[in-house]
């Protein structure tokens, strides 16, 4: 039997096709947990997890299931016990300590984001009621964030349904994320400004932002071994993205070449150290503003 060991030792290429093969072969190979085999798993279903959930009902084989929801309703399966490992906001991993990263994979900014906006009705300096995406919750806490380090305070919030008409909210400024977000051209005539969140994080610390990450709660599942499954469905996604930006750009009303951008300029799928110190940072200042524990 191939082992962890002798695929780690291939060389820097560890995924390559014949080797993600075989990585398979070896992570289906054991049973996840000597408890029970089957763990319930959960992601978001924006055009941004597509590529690390693509084949991942494949790679969990008869161990899991896959199901897809809101980050925010994720985030309350997870601390409810109805999932047991999920793609959630990092806002809502920070909240709960019991809460633990399992995988090297999230959906991350290096810059403009292009899907997390914050809309202004006038100038962004005489912002007093904000009204929130009630899909997002990190998103919800990023905007406190910024708003916070260019006003010297936290606005009044209030929260946008996901099927609310934004120009109609009554509000100075409305947080849209995921496919409302992508059209902005859409709300010109309601809005003078927009900030990409990401594009405005980076400009504030100079660093990534993570948006969402696979996280576990209490479980005797072998998390390690999972870890490497959220992976390897990623790597299958990353190659993966010509295909899923032709098949998405007409339920996203965007180009194939636009969805294909998105998804390889915009949006990243690795932990790497650049990235966690983002998250870090991130930590520091949602505590500092009493938005986390």
């Amino acid at each position: 039997m191939i082992t962890k060991a002798t695929v780690y030792s291939e060389g820097n290429n560890r995924f390559s096709p014949s080797k993600m093969s075989r990585f398979q072969d070896y992570l289906i190979d054991l049973p996840l947990s000597p408890v029970t085999d089957f763990v319930r798993v959960g992601a978001v279903s924006y055009l941004n997890s597509k590529p690390l959930i693509e084949g991942l009902a494949r790679v969990l084989g008869k161990f899991g299931n896959l199901s897809t929801d809101l980050p925010s309703k994720l985030a309350d399966q997870l601390h409810s016990g109805q999932i047991d490992i999920g793609l959630i906001p990092v806002v809502e991993y920070f909240r709960n300590p019991a809460f633990r990263r399992v995988s090297t994979s999230a959906i991350v900014s290096r810059g403009p984001v292009w899907s997390v906006r914050l809309f202004f009705r006038g100038s962004p300096d005489s912002v007093k009621r904000v009204a929130m995406d009630e899909g997002s919750r990190t998103s919800v806490a990023l905007s406190k964030v910024l708003l916070h380090d260019r006003l010297g305070k936290i606005p009044e919030t209030t929260t946008l349904p996901m099927n609310g008409d934004p120009s109609e909210i009554d509000a100075d400024a409305v947080l849209l994320i995921g496919d409302r977000a992508m059209h902005p051209e859409k709300f010109a005539d309601t809005f003078a400004e927009n900030w990409d969140l990401g594009e405005k994080w980076w400009q504030v610390t100079g660093l990534p932002f993570v948006f969402a990450t696979w996280v576990a709660r209490n479980s005797s599942f072998d998390e390690i071994r999972l870890g490497d499954m959220f992976d390897l469905a990623r790597e299958n996604g990353k190659a993966a993205i010509p295909r899923i930006a032709a098949e998405s750009a007409s339920l996203y009303q965007l180009s194939e070449e636009a969805c294909r951008e998105y998804l390889t300029q915009y949006i990243h799928f690795e932990l790497d150290r650049s990235a966690l110190k983002g998250l870090e940072e991130f930590r520091a200042r949602c505590h500092h503003l009493s938005l986390i524990p």
